[in-house]
């Protein structure tokens, strides 16, 4: 199955922002709720944002206020805008259906944030 393909991390300072993008692939990519998911080095992935098929997004604890999730169902997008980062957002962000593929994991796209 094809997999999911996440770009737009980096290396940003305290307070920074970073866009990550994530590109889908399928006929029913609009079918689905889709998810942004993190693992930090030594932890468990766990789960950012989801958006619903209409574009309603719903965030954990840690990314309230800060992130946005968003889609594109015609480009067969979605994105993630992180403001404020800390250093605790270090961790490799991947997308993903909502619950969870575990046939299309990406490699993911690094986010460090130092300073």
């Amino acid at each position: 199955q094809v997999q999911f393909v996440e770009s737009g991390g980096g290396l940003v300072q305290p307070g920074g922002s970073l866009r990550l993008s994530c590109v889908g692939s399928g006929t029913f990519f609009s079918a689905y709720t889709m998810g942004w998911y993190r693992q930090a080095p030594g932890k468990q992935r766990e789960l950012v944002a989801t958006i619903s098929r209409s574009g309603r997004g719903n965030y954990t604890d840690s990314a309230k206020g800060r992130f946005t999730i968003s889609r594109d169902n015609a480009g067969k997008m979605v994105y993630l805008q992180m403001n404020s980062l800390k250093p605790e957002d270090t961790a490799v962000y991947y997308c993903n259906r909502n619950p969870a593929d575990i046939n299309r994991w990406g490699q993911g796209t690094q986010v460090t944030v130092s300073s």
